[in-house]
């Protein structure tokens, strides 16, 4: 447990009658932890929590060993984050920005504006630098947020909502330079999002909120692995019976967006025993073959998505 980056508590979190935040419990190992689940889970709220922008109604939260009401400015300088929102100063170019960014975090100035041109280079953002904030791109914005998150060499990266906006040839970049971070350069970070293929491809583990709750945590190979077989299936007959059908008998299903759906059979049986089902209530099987097993099909299990 000791060298956990992250760990919460009992953590709650509401405004006004809302509850954002319900009991959360939950641990960040090294490396790059996903923090998953759809809009108005809680994922913002408990990384401003985190940095103590937030103040919990009840709970206790640590960040790299420090308690976070002790010690929040200690954390903060420690940690860099990149909001899901845009947080650039208009008239001030990205090189100068980053520099103050860092020196905010508490670097000389010389060294602030040397480490500002390596990062904006890294970023990819090298050519760019001396043009304002407020005439880049969006793709360019986020690279900018992520620039600044990295000026002053963090302990630990809050990214929250990396890829927002961005099309699919920014989208991929971003997702690349997460994946060095994380794999090549040993960066801790967790990446918050509502998208699992990013999640899927940057991070070894995850913590799935849903509705203010974790819904479900730990190494994503673990939870997609052996607790039984996932097949796709398309049926002729009656789809919501035979659901229930399944169901009653351990067998647990989700949609997909066409007309092929996901059964996930527990440990000890396979696909004789959908055929046998089938055959007894009069259903047709179509398609039936192994699949395997993703993030997307964890996610549904926690949240329960039909």
């Amino acid at each position: 447990m000791a060298d956990l980056v992250v760990q919460l508590q009992q953590v709650s979190v509401t405004y006004g009658k809302t509850h954002a935040l319900t009991n959360v419990s939950a641990t960040f190992a090294p490396g790059a932890v996903g923090l998953l689940g759809p809009n108005g889970a809680g994922k913002s709220t408990l990384l401003r929590a985190l940095l103590g922008f937030v103040s919990p109604d009840q709970g206790a939260m640590s960040v790299l060993g420090l308690d976070v009401r002790a010690h929040p400015r200690e954390i903060r300088r420690r940690i860099g984050y990149m909001p899901e929102t845009d947080a650039h100063i208009p008239g001030m170019n990205a090189v100068t920005f980053v520099a103050y960014c860092g020196r905010l975090a508490g670097l000389p100035a010389a060294d602030a504006m040397q480490r500002a041109h390596e990062v904006l280079f890294y970023v990819g953002l090298g050519e760019a630098r001396y043009r304002n904030s407020e005439t880049y791109s969006t793709g360019m914005k986020q690279r900018l947020k992520l620039g600044q998150a990295l000026v002053h060499d963090p302990d630990l990266l809050f990214l929250d909502e990396p890829t927002n906006g961005l099309d699919p040839k920014g989208r991929d970049e971003m997702l690349a330079l997460v994946q060095d971070l994380a794999h090549n350069k040993g960066v801790n970070l967790i990446l918050s999002s509502h998208l699992l293929p990013d999640v899927e491809a940057t991070c070894h583990h995850v913590v799935v909120l849903d509705k203010g709750r974790v819904a479900t945590h730990g190494p994503i190979a673990e939870l997609k692995g052996p607790t039984g077989r996932v097949f796709e299936l398309r049926i002729k007959g009656d789809l919501p019976a035979f659901v229930d059908v399944l169901r009653a008998h351990q067998m647990d299903c989700h949609g997909t967006d066409d007309d092929v759906m996901r059964v996930f059979v527990p440990a000890g049986m396979g696909a004789q025993d959908v055929f046998g089902l089938a055959a007894q209530h009069r259903v047709q099987v179509r398609h039936l073959r192994p699949s395997v097993p993703t993030l997307e099909d964890v996610f549904a299990r926690a949240v329960g998505e039909p």
